[in-house]
């Protein structure tokens, strides 16, 4: 079972957590897309470049698709994304122990995935000072 990988953030940092996973972990286990829109990007307008990026990673157990702030204008290009009919899971908060657990856990289904996903950010977050 596998499932494929989207990245809809800010402009650089898909491009950067991707290059910065890939130097610890090795080639992605999945296939992995990233859309960047631009600071000025209307989300109508972005859709149709979304919508490609999905498909190319489009898998038939489902796409795990991450964003960098929830409520922002990537996280809400996703929310639309989400509805074009392939199954998806979204998860907001990306970070590196977030995108390199996805990457240990690339054969896990799509629900099982973003729990896992969703927990590396969690766990990945550690108060040195506590």
């Amino acid at each position: 079972m596998a499932v494929g990988l989207l990245l809809i953030t800010h402009t650089g940092v898909a491009e950067a957590l991707l290059a910065a996973a890939i130097r610890v972990a090795g080639a992605p286990p999945l296939k992995v897309a990233s859309f960047e829109p631009g600071p000025d990007s209307d989300i109508d307008a972005a859709l149709p470049a979304a919508s490609a990026a999905l498909r190319r990673v489009e898998h038939e157990d489902g796409v795990l698709i991450l964003t960098d702030l929830h409520g922002a204008a990537p996280a809400r290009l996703a929310a639309r994304v989400a509805q074009l009919g392939t199954p998806v899971r979204r998860i907001s908060g990306l970070s590196l122990p977030m995108l390199l657990r996805v990457f240990n856990y690339a054969e896990q289904p799509l629900d099982e995935l973003a729990r896992t996903a969703a927990a590396g950010g969690r766990n990945g977050v550690v108060n040195d000072d506590a």
